[in-house]
């Protein structure tokens, strides 16, 4: 039987005009290589399914090319997926086994997006969000929260700093608890890991006592050292920024949240499964117990609308379907405000999360661990991630 092709991987058009096809990456960064494959072969890539034989995909080769003698070109294809490590094959789980040893032995995760979403260089990265944040001014208030984007820090410049103008040199002393969107990670589950971050500016201080504490409480629920951190930049960029305003060593507990799945599914809220209660439970016990000594960041974006995300439609920000989106945001940012957690869950499940509002877990985990907080809204935004596709943002803040 074939291998199967990884169900992990990214497929997007080819952006290369010389290269048209489908390009496949490695999101987990398991693999770095890039394949572009011809639009004639595409097809070929279902065949790679778990349930066809070599055979199956030579009899195909054969009707597609017309030519009986097509063993070279299958032994290409096979090779060439192989080698990249995306088939679950032998060659993957090596690639994958020592990638996992390789996270877990290092001392800090390491800034798996500086030089390509922010400046590697710390005087540069200093300068950069010094432009990023010009014209800030501080919105006061009792802030127990705020909601930033994770889009690239250069496309929601403006939500970032509506986000981050609402803190003041007081916060520098508490420790700041990042729900991250899990971009990666095993669905209804809450990855947790025990290592600084480390960013051009520096390493961070992980709070280690409140991820034991989580851990221990969350059971099954929290994934501990989880190698999703290594790649996700939900958390990265929001230390980026709390360093750039506080310092390198800036204490932090990041937690990322898995996708929702059993709530979306079965037409009930996310807390029904017992593992995500037990965990959202253990937040809120901190939250209650630490109070101002807390400060939390949420690193989320909210609708992906486009061809890019699997629409019919060429989305431009602002503007036709877009503005209809609008719309529906600014419905589920009025329940955030209100602390309705209920009420958000409703709107995000509503046919099926067309939005794909892929900040609903860390959003949701946080209005029921924090039941009376309330929101504002400090700045919406609409941005062009390429010309047929929107992701929508917002800067808000939250006070008891």
């Amino acid at each position: 039987m074939l291998a199967r092709l990884r169900l992990t991987l990214d497929f997007q058009p080819s952006p290369i005009p010389d290269k048209p096809g489908l390009m496949i990456r490695d999101p987990f960064q398991f693999s770095d290589a890039t394949l572009v494959i011809p639009p004639v072969l595409v097809e070929s890539l279902t065949y790679f399914d778990g349930s066809r034989s070599s055979l199956d995909l030579r009899e195909h080769l054969v009707r597609l090319t017309g030519d009986l003698d097509v063993g070279g070109l299958e032994k290409h294809l096979i090779d060439t997926l192989s080698r990249a490590g995306f088939l679950e094959d032998e060659n993957f789980f090596r690639k994958k086994e020592e990638a996992e040893r390789a996270f877990a032995d290092a001392p800090a995760r390491d800034p798996a997006h500086a030089g390509s979403a922010y400046p590697e260089n710390h005087v540069e990265l200093s300068s950069t969000l010094r432009e990023y944040m010009r014209g800030a001014a501080a919105s006061g208030g009792n802030v127990r929260a705020i909601a930033a984007p994770h889009v690239s820090p250069y496309g929601g410049a403006h939500s970032y700093r509506a986000a981050y103008s609402a803190l003041t040199p007081a916060d520098a002393d508490r420790t700041f608890v990042i729900l991250g969107t899990s971009h990666y990670g095993e669905p209804d589950r809450f990855g947790l890991t025990r290592k600084a971050y480390a960013t051009p500016f520096g390493e961070t201080g992980t709070n280690l006592a409140l991820v034991d504490e989580i851990a221990q409480a969350a059971g099954r629920g929290a994934v501990m050292e989880d190698y999703c951190h290594s790649v996700e930049h939900s958390i990265e960029f929001q230390t980026v920024f709390l360093q750039h305003l506080f310092g390198a060593s800036v204490r932090v507990v990041p937690i990322l949240c898995g996708a929702f799945s059993r709530g979306m599914q079965n037409g009930g809220k996310p807390d029904d499964d017992e593992a995500v209660k037990r965990t959202i439970g253990s937040l809120g016990e901190i939250a209650a117990r630490e109070g101002d000594h807390l400060l939390w960041v949420l690193g989320v974006d909210m609708a992906h609308m486009g061809v890019r995300y699997g629409d019919s439609f060429e989305a431009t920000a602002d503007r036709d379907e877009m503005e209809i989106v609008t719309r529906r945001d600014r419905l589920r940012i009025e329940r955030m405000e209100r602390g309705d957690a209920a009420g958000f869950w409703e709107l995000v499940r509503e046919n099926r999360d067309d939005l794909k509002w892929c900040g609903a877990s860390p959003i949701y985990t946080f209005l029921r661990a924090m039941p009376n907080i309330r929101g504002s809204l400090l700045h919406y935004q609409q941005w062009n991630i390429d010309p047929q596709s929107v992701v929508s943002f917002a800067g808000m803040k939250f006070e008891q």
